[in-house]
């Protein structure tokens, strides 16, 4: 919800260069500037008025940088799991084992992505899940975001920034997850931010695609388009682990029903 409500939003360097030191955060009227930028045909639209919203009660900047982040971040996550969701359901996957007695193939044949989820072990999951929680955590730790020279994004910090693991960490990471092979590093300004622009369009369109996918998986139909495309699945899209997996409290979770 919140990275469709934040559709509004865009990534892109500022406009004007701060001062050394001076964080520069963005306004109102930056975004009406960027939204022209990213689409000139729909031009700057947000009906909910979250440009101007003080949710936080932290200042309209800092709720826009909250809000930029997020819709970088949801953009990021939606391209992969586009690429993902289309990769599995074309029964591609690693030759290999995914544990002594579970190979990449048996998760395969489980039927589509979300079947193929819900048929990974226990552990798989709380793997996957624990990683994207310590990924967050450095996205969020001002003392990591600092060694890279940055600041927080509701801070004079860029949205969408994250910052290196290479001095952080306790032990050698040989790559870091953005940019690990310095592909970008010498780029110019100018591509640098055509390449951001590029970014936050291709994340939202990244975003109902995923979403589509989802639908017509879960409600056969719902998505015209995709009818009869998409393997059905019977299981809850909003639930990743199930009784099965024999988790505290995921039992009385899977059983409560929402009030409506």
């Amino acid at each position: 919800m919140l990275s469709l409500a934040s559709a509004s939003l865009s990534f892109t360097a500022p406009v004007v260069q701060p001062r050394a030191g001076v964080p520069k955060m963005e306004t109102a009227a930056d975004m009406k500037t960027l939204a022209a930028k990213l689409n000139p045909i729909v031009g700057y639209w947000d009906p909910m008025n979250l440009v101007e919203y003080d949710q936080f009660s932290q200042g309209e900047e800092a709720s826009i940088g909250f809000l930029r982040q997020a819709e970088i971040k949801h953009g990021r996550v939606a391209m992969a799991a586009f690429v993902g969701f289309i990769v599995q359901s074309n029964g591609i996957y690693w030759p290999w084992a995914l544990t002594g007695s579970v190979s990449h193939a048996d998760i395969s044949a489980a039927g589509g992505p979300a079947d193929q989820w819900d048929a990974l072990p226990t552990a798989s999951k709380l793997q996957i899940i624990l990683f994207i929680g310590f990924l967050e955590l450095c996205s969020e730790s001002t003392y990591i975001l600092e060694q890279s020279g940055n600041k927080h994004y509701m801070r004079g910090g860029k949205p969408g920034a994250f910052p290196s693991l290479k001095t952080v960490m306790p032990h050698p990471v040989p790559l870091d997850l953005f940019d690990p092979f310095g592909l970008s590093k010498n780029a110019s300004p100018e591509k640098k931010a055509k390449g951001l622009l590029a970014e936050i369009n291709n994340g939202r369109l990244a975003m109902i695609g995923i979403m589509a996918f989802v639908s017509e998986a879960k409600v056969p139909g719902a998505v015209p388009a995709l009818n009869g495309k998409i393997a059905a699945y019977s299981g809850e899209v909003m639930a990743p682990f199930a009784a099965s997996d024999n988790l505290p409290f995921v039992s009385d979770m899977i059983k409560y029903n929402l009030p409506f």
